[in-house]
């Protein structure tokens, strides 16, 4: 099975459609898939539910997906840093499923692990428990969290070989093997490309067994969210 592809445009045709859910990797604008996510904002699909971390900065980023409409519905946990989201949100046209940080990462590495629903004592007692099941286990309260599947998955990864095994950089592992592993289709951006065979099996953050589809994007920009150095 052959997993590369040319471009980020031909790594999409054919599996993202209206209204699909996705999962999209990186933690601010770190470790983003920033090539897919703009060829996904060039198909012009809409009506998308869109779940990750937080919906990147104005102009960049998941940020190009809110300029152009695209996104229905966030699933995030942090979406302080895109005034264009606020100003969605506040007027009624955005959707937006606040999820805590921790939850979040477990509700997607449930969906890759075939596990549909677990319990946590996250969120009990407040707005993020409203509607849902609550047990009690060794005199503590838990909240009962469904995971988070998703049709297709844009993660950005270091390195990979040629049967899809990826390598995470640093910080830049963040979300992106958990949404990885959500995903029906996992699509990945990588810096540098091996053959089959060049990586070392006790290196490999996610197996390829998780990944369809791999491009190499060597140029990446990699904007940093927010640069402070000395005067």
């Amino acid at each position: 099975m052959n997993k590369i592809y040319p471009n980020a445009q031909e790594a999409l045709d054919g599996i993202v459609e209206d209204g699909m859910t996705l999962a999209v990797g990186g933690f601010g604008l770190c470790g983003i898939p920033e090539a897919l996510i703009a060829a996904l904002r060039d198909t012009g699909k809409k009506d998308l539910t869109v779940i990750s971390n937080n919906a990147g900065v104005d102009g960049f980023g998941l940020g190009l997906l809110l300029e152009t409409r695209q996104v229905r519905k966030m699933i995030s946990s942090y979406v302080g840093e895109n005034k264009e989201f606020e100003r969605q949100y506040l007027a009624g046209e955005l959707e937006l499923e606040f999820t805590p940080q921790g939850t979040l990462a477990e509700k997607l590495r449930a969906a890759g692990s075939g596990i549909p629903a677990f319990y946590t004592r996250t969120g009990y007692g407040t707005l993020i428990a409203e509607g849902k099941e609550t047990r009690q286990f060794n005199g503590e309260w838990y909240v009962m969290e469904e995971s988070l599947p998703a049709d297709v998955s844009l993660v950005k990864a270091f390195k990979a070989d040629k049967a899809g095994n990826l390598v995470f950089n640093k910080t830049a592992r963040n979300f992106n093997p958990l949404a990885a592993m959500a995903g029906k289709v996992c699509v990945v951006e990588v810096d540098h490309l091996v053959e089959t065979g060049e990586l070392d099996p006790d290196q490999i953050h996610l197996p390829g067994i998780y990944v369809q589809r791999v491009i190499h994007n060597p140029n990446a920009e990699k904007r940093i969210e927010k640069r402070t150095v000395r005067s």
